[in-house]
Parts: structure tokens; sequence; C-alpha cells
């Protein structure tokens, strides 16, 4: 009885991690959105959504605890609570990322871009699919998922290596742009450290199966 409780307890929990990923995915898709279409609105709603982030964060951190204090799991169990605890936090600084690049909207609202933005909406698709593949991988228990996941980074670090190229030489051709590029780039970076922080939540995920802590190899 006590064990079937402990897995309905989890299933709570994951289900609890998918609410809290699925609302800073959606927070990351729009917050790019808000910068592409210079919408200060869209920019406003998606810093007040970063206070339901950090309440998720804080239930789901209450349910981890408890789940620790009462259940005292042990081995891969153990494993699996710990490894949340880790997720959330991750979670937790990339929506603090999506709000950045809100706030980036609100400083450039009224600006034309000096260059069409391609490569930062897909830096934003791929580490939004990063999240959401991360996720999967710990609910499904999959080291596989996981390290599939974790090689998506190498595309997002190449295209944040583009946006870098293009941004710095937009800059040195028109010194006037020099204050929007480097907020571009702020953005850019943003969006990189999202993406690390879902091979973050992958590392874990294999350390949850495995019990190993190792970084991928891409």
């Amino acid at each position: 009885m006590i064990r079937q409780d402990f897995g309905d307890q989890l299933v709570e929990l994951e289900q609890e991690l998918l609410r809290m990923g699925a609302l800073v995915e959606d927070q990351l898709r729009a917050a790019v959105r808000s910068l592409t279409e210079r919408n200060s609105q869209a920019a406003r709603e998606v810093i007040d959504d970063d206070d339901r982030v950090d309440a998720m964060e804080m239930d789901i951190e209450r349910r981890c605890l408890t789940l620790l204090a009462l259940q005292q799991p042990l081995a891969r169990d153990l494993r699996i609570v710990s490894t949340a605890l880790k997720i959330i936090t991750d979670l937790e600084r990339m929506a603090d990322h999506a709000t950045d690049i809100a706030r980036v909207t609100l400083v450039l609202e009224n600006q034309v871009f000096v260059k069409p933005l391609v490569d930062i909406p897909e830096m934003a698709r791929l580490a939004s699919s990063m999240v959401r593949l991360a996720l999967n991988a710990y609910v499904h228990r999959s080291t596989d998922e996981a390290a599939t996941m974790i090689r998506l980074d190498d595309d997002v670090d190449h295209l944040y290596s583009a946006v870098f190229r293009d941004l710095i030489e937009v800059m040195r051709e028109h010194p006037q742009a020099v204050d929007q590029g480097t907020h571009l780039l702020f953005v850019a970076n943003y969006i990189e450290r999202v993406a690390d922080h879902a091979t973050n939540i992958g590392e874990w995920v294999i350390f949850m199966v495995t019990g190993e802590r190792k970084e991928v190899e891409y």
C-alpha cells in the first residue's frame, strides 16, 4: 500500500513537471514571437507569467521534499526524486531567460530591425524542442532519448555562432545599430543558455537511469 501510494505520488510529480515544462516552452516561444513582432503586450504577459513558474517550482520542490522525508526512497527511486529537484531549477532558469528576452522586446519595440530575424527564431524553436524532449526522456526513463536530445545542442551552438558573426558584421557596417545589435546578441545568448539547461536535464536523466554522472559525447 505504501509503495502504491509512492508510485501514485511519483506520477503526480511527473505530471506537474510536464506542466511546468510546457509553460516554460510556451514562454520561450511567446517571448521570441513578441520580439519578432515587436509586441509589447505579449512581452509583458511573458514577464507576468514568470511568477507562475516560480510558484510551480516551489510546489514541485515541496512535493519532492515530502517524498524524501516520508517515503525515504532508496537507489533508483531516490535518483528519480532528486533528479526532479535538479530539473525544476533548470526550468526556472529557462523561464528567467524567456523573461529576459521579453524585456529586450520592450527596449526594441519601436525600432526597425537592421536585419530580418531568421536564425534567432530557429534557435528558439530548437531550444523549445529540446525542453520537451528532455522532459519526455525523464518520464520515459530513456537514456537514448536524453542522448539524442543533447546532441541537438550542437545545432543551437552553430546557429548562435552564425547570429554572433552576422550581428558583429552589421554593427561594424552600421555603427548606429550597435545598441540594437547588442540587445539581439543578448537574446541569442539567452536562447543558447536555455539549450544548455535542457542539456543539463538530459544529463541528469542519464544519471537517474544509470547512476553515473557523465557528459554525452556529441
